[in-house]
């Protein structure tokens, strides 16, 4: 059975970087396109980021460009989104996610979520 897992969230103050990671097991990561979405407390998931099979790269909302990367480690198994100059804004529950393209939803495998808490 797949399973993903992040890992990597926390408090941090406004300004600062997280890196989370996303590691996946029982299935290839590197076959999948890979989505980050975040659940801001009493907002709907939105979608961050998509970085496909080929690593492309498509930004969702406008707030995130510039700030935000994404990229994977085939022989780990494993992805990564680093955020940098947070935002109090930014502050939500992170999901990665295996799709079969970033086009679309067809979604096979979700993470558990990590918190990002943005704060002085």
């Amino acid at each position: 059975q797949g399973q993903l897992v992040e890992s990597g969230g926390g408090l941090v103050q406004p300004g600062g970087s997280l890196r989370l990671s996303c590691a996946a097991s029982g299935f290839t990561l590197g076959t999948y396109a890979i989505g980050w979405f975040r659940q801001a407390p009493g907002k709907e998931r939105e979608g961050v980021l998509c970085i496909s099979t080929g690593n492309d790269i498509t930004y969702y909302p406008d707030s995130v460009k510039g700030r935000f990367t994404v990229w994977r480690h085939n022989a780990w198994n494993t992805a990564y989104l680093q955020i940098n100059s947070l935002i109090p804004e930014d502050t939500a529950v992170y999901y990665c996610a295996a799709k079969r393209s970033c086009i679309g939803n067809d979604i096979p495998y979700w993470g558990q979520g990590t918190q990002v808490t943005v704060s002085s």
